[in-house]
C-alpha cells in the first residue's frame, strides 16, 4: 500500500514514537528502582492470577462505588484493547498490502463486528466522562482538566479516523467489509458516488490520518495520567497480601532514619503507587476527612507525591537526600497527615490497590521520631502513655477498679485460664468503656468460660501511639505485653476494642522474633495466640447455646461498623447476627455500611487530638444515624460508642440510644 519512500517515513515515525513512549517509562523506572527494598514477590502465581483476573475482567472498576462510571470505563478499556489490536494490524498493513491479522477465520469475521461495536461504546464512554468532568464537575475530577481534555480528544480522533479509514477501505475493497456494519453504512452514505481514483485517495489519506492519530496518542500516553494503563496493573500485581490495618515495623536498632522524611526514604512500591494513581478520586470521595472539609485528600497525597518525585528525579535516583526538601511540607502539608483516621476507606475503594495509610503514618513517624513535630495535645498523650501506660495518665492501681463486685480472676492467680480478657484502656478507665467491659465479663461468666484479666499488670496495647507515629513507644509497650503473654502462657485473647484486636492479631506477631529472652518454643506459641473480637465470641456463644436471650420485638436498631473490625479485618456479619438474635428483626443499614462504613472520627489516634479543622466527622455519622430513623445505634468499639453518643448529643438527639453489642446482649440474657 505504501511506496518505498513512504515506508521509510513510516519507519521513522515508529522509531520516534517508541522513543517518545519509552523515555518517560525509563525516567519513572529509575525512580522506582531507587526506592528502598520492599519484598513483594511472595505467592507469585497467586499474584499473577489475581492481577490478570482483576484487570482483564475489570473487577477493579466494577465495584459498588460509581457503578455506572465503572461501566463506561469498561467500554473504553475493552475498546482500547480492540483498537490496540487493530493498530498492530494497521501498522503491518502499511508494509504488507491487504494484510488482516486474523485472515479469513470465523474469529476474523467476529472481530470486524467487535471493532465497530466498541467504536460506538467508546464514543459513548468519552461523552459520558466529558460531561461529568466539564459540566457536572465533581470534586473528585478537579485535577488536570487539560490533560483530560487532550486524552478525550485523542480517543475521539483515533476512533473517528478509524471509521473514516474503514469506510474508505470497504468502499474501495467491498470484499474486506466482513461484518463491519459501520464501514458499510458510512461508505454507502458518503462514498457511494466516488470513482476509483477518489476512493483510492481517501483510502491512502485515511490510513495516514489514523496512523498519525494513533501514534500521536501512543507518544502522549506515558506523559499523561493515562500512564495508569501500564502502572495500574503492575501495582495490582504487587499489592499487599497483609490485612489493610497492619503497619510495617521499623527496625529501631539499625535504621538511620525513621519513617518517611524525604523521597529517598520511600520504598519502590511507594513510588510505584504514586505513578499508578488514576486520578479517579474514589479515595477522596470515600475519605471522612475530606468529606468533613479537612485539608486531607488521599488522591492529592499521591498526586503531589508524583509531582515531587518527577521534579526531583535526579536527586532521588542518585539518593542525594541532603539536597531534597522534606516530604512535609515539601509535598504534603502537616494538616493532611494529622487529619487521617487511618480508616482504610481510601485503600478499600482504590481500583489499583494504592496504599495510602503506610505513607501517611510513615510521614507521621518522621515528624514524631526525628523532628518532634506533632499536635501539641499529643505531648500530654505520649507522656501519659510513657508514665502510666494509658492515655489519661491515671495510676496503675485504678486499672482494675471497673471490675469491683464482679469476682473476676486475675491471670497471675490463674495462669492456666483459657482466655485472657483484654479490657483495654477504654474498658479500664472510661465510664462507657467500663460498662462494656462489665457486660462482657457478665456474659462470659454466664457462659461458663474460663477467663481471667491482667488487672493492674495490663498496659495500653499501643495502637494509638503507633498510628500517631510514635513507633518507639508502641514497640516498648508491645514487648512488655508480649513478655506478660509469654510468662502466663496466654493462648487465647478476647478483646472489646477493634484497635486492640487488630494490633494483637496482625502486628504483635511481627515483634515476637525480637523479644528478649524468649525461646524458640515461646516465640512459636506467641505467634499462634488466637485473638477473638467480642462480636465473634458472642456469635459463637449464641450458636453453641451457652447463653440464651429473650428477644425484644419491634426494636428499631442500626449498626455502625467499626473500621478496624469491618473494613480492615472483614468482621461484618457476626455483629449483625448477634443483634438480630438479641433485638429481633433486621438491621436498618446506615447510608454507608458494612465494608463501606463511614469512620466515627476516632481512629488513627485522633481520639486523643483536637478536631479543629472543618466539621466534626462524628457529626456526619450522627446525621446518618438520625436519617435511618432507628431508635438504637449499636456499636462494637468503645471509641465508636463515645463518638456516636457525643455526635448525637451535639445534634440534640440524645433520645437515640447508643450501646455496645455486649451491653445489648447482657441486657437480653435470660
Amino acid at each position: 500500500m505504501l511506496t518505498l519512500w513512504e515506508k521509510f517515513v513510516f519507519s521513522f515515525i515508529i522509531l520516534a514514537t517508541a522513543a517518545a513512549f519509552l523515555h518517560p517509562f525509563i525516567r519513572r523506572y529509575r525512580i522506582v528502582r531507587a526506592g528502598r527494598p520492599d519484598p513483594r514477590l511472595d505467592e507469585v502465581w497467586r499474584r499473577v492470577r489475581d492481577a490478570l483476573t482483576k484487570v482483564l475482567l475489570q473487577r477493579c472498576t466494577l465495584k459498588d462505588e460509581r457503578l455506572f462510571t465503572g461501566l463506561m470505563h469498561v467500554f473504553i478499556f475493552y475498546g482500547a484493547l480492540t483498537f490496540d489490536t487493530m493498530t498492530v494490524n494497521h501498522t503491518l498493513e502499511g508494509f504488507f498490502d491487504g494484510f488482516y491479522l486474523f485472515g479469513k477465520t470465523s474469529f476474523g469475521l467476529f472481530f470486524s463486528l467487535l471493532v465497530d461495536v466498541f467504536a460506538v461504546l467508546v464514543l459513548i464512554g468519552v461523552l459520558f466522562f466529558a460531561v461529568r468532568r466539564f459540566i457536572v464537575k465533581p470534586k473528585a475530577y478537579a485535577t488536570t482538566p487539560k490533560d483530560s481534555a487532550l486524552i478525550y480528544a485523542f480517543i475521539v480522533l483515533v476512533t473517528l479516523s478509524y471509521l473514516y479509514f474503514e469506510m474508505s477501505a470497504v468502499s474501495l475493497h467491498p470484499d474486506t467489509a466482513r461484518l463491519s456494519f459501520l464501514g458499510q453504512w458510512l461508505g454507502g452514505r458518503f462514498m457511494g458516488s466516488l470513482d476509483a481514483a477518489a476512493l483510492n485517495a481517501h483510502f491512502k489519506a485515511s490510513w495516514w490520518l489514523h496512523i498519525l492519530m494513533v501514534f500521536g496518542f501512543i507518544s502522549y500516553v506515558p506523559h499523561s495520567k493515562y500512564l495508569h494503563m501500564f502502572t495500574g496493573p503492575l501495582n495490582v500485581l504487587f499489592r499487599r497480601h497483609a490485612p489493610s490495618g497492619e503497619l510495617a515495623l521499623i527496625d529501631l536498632e539499625d535504621s538511620e532514619t525513621f519513617g518517611l522524611a524525604k523521597a529517598t526514604d520511600l520504598s519502590w512500591k511507594d513510588s510505584l503507587d504514586a505513578f499508578a494513581c488514576m486520578e479517579c478520586g474514589r479515595c477522596q470521595d470515600a475519605c471522612p476527612a475530606f468529606a468533613s472539609d479537612k485539608p486531607l485528600s488521599p488522591k492529592m497525597i499521591l498526586f503531589n507525591l508524583e509531582r515531587h518525585l518527577l521534579e526531583n528525579d535526579a536527586k532521588v535516583v542518585s539518593r542525594k537526600a541532603e539536597e531534597l526538601d522534606p516530604l512535609v511540607p515539601g509535598a504534603v502539608t502537616e494538616g493532611e497527615i494529622w487529619t487521617c483516621t487511618t480508616c482504610g476507606a481510601c485503600m478499600h475503594v482504590c481500583p489499583v490497590e494504592i496504599e495510602h495509610i503506610p505513607k501517611i503514618v510513615g510521614m507521621r513517624r518522621s515528624q514524631v521520631l526525628m523532628e518532634s513535630k506533632f499536635p501539641p495535645e499529643l505531648n500530654t498523650f505520649f507522656r501519659n502513655i510513657e508514665t502510666n501506660s494509658n492515655p489519661w495518665g491515671i495510676g496503675f492501681a485504678k486499672r482494675a477498679d471497673w471490675m469491683q463486685g464482679l469476682d473476676i480472676k486475675l491471670l497471675k492467680d490463674d495462669p492456666g485460664a483459657e482466655y485472657l480478657f483484654w479490657v483495654g484502656c477504654m474498658g479500664a478507665y472510661d465510664d462507657s468503656g467500663g460498662k462494656i467491659a462489665r457486660s462482657m465479663a457478665a456474659i462470659m461468666k454466664r457462659a461458663g468460660l474460663d477467663f481471667a484479666i491482667l488487672g493492674t499488670e495490663e498496659k495500653c496495647c499501643g495502637d494509638s501511639a503507633r498510628r500517631l507515629g510514635n513507633e518507639y513507644l508502641f514497640q516498648t509497650l508491645a514487648q512488655e505485653n508480649l513478655e506478660l503473654f509469654r510468662r502466663y502462657g496466654v493462648h487465647k485473647i478476647v478483646t472489646i476494642c477493634p484497635h486492640g484486636f487488630n494490633t494483637f492479631k496482625n502486628e504483635y506477631p511481627k515483634l515476637v522474633d525480637s523479644l528478649p529472652g524468649a525461646s524458640n518454643e515461646d516465640k512459636s506459641r506467641l505467634k499462634q495466640i488466637q485473638v477473638v473480637s467480642h462480636p465473634e465470641l458472642l456469635q459463637g456463644l449464641l450458636k453453641e447455646r451457652k447463653i440464651e436471650l429473650r428477644t425484644r420485638e419491634g426494636v428499631s436498631f442500626t449498626f455502625h461498623d467499626s473500621c478496624y473490625l469491618g473494613r480492615h479485618n472483614g468482621i461484618i456479619d457476626p455483629p449483625r447476627d448477634v443483634l438480630t438474635r438479641a433485638l429481633g428483626g433486621r438491621t436498618v443499614e446506615l447510608a454507608n455500611n458494612r465494608e463501606h462504613s463511614f469512620c466515627c472520627g476516632a481512629g488513627g489516634g485522633l481520639m486523643w487530638t483536637e478536631e479543629n479543622l472543618g466539621r466534626r466527622i462524628n457529626h456526619l455519622r450522627a446525621d446518618e444515624v438520625i436519617t435511618s430513623g432507628a431508635g438504637l445505634a449499636a456499636a462494637s468499639c468503645p471509641f465508636c460508642l463515645t463518638m456516636l453518643r457525643d455526635g448525637l448529643q451535639d445534634k440534640d438527639r440524645a433520645d437515640i440510644q447508643v450501646k455496645d453489642i455486649a451491653q445489648i446482649v447482657a441486657e437480653a440474657m435470660l
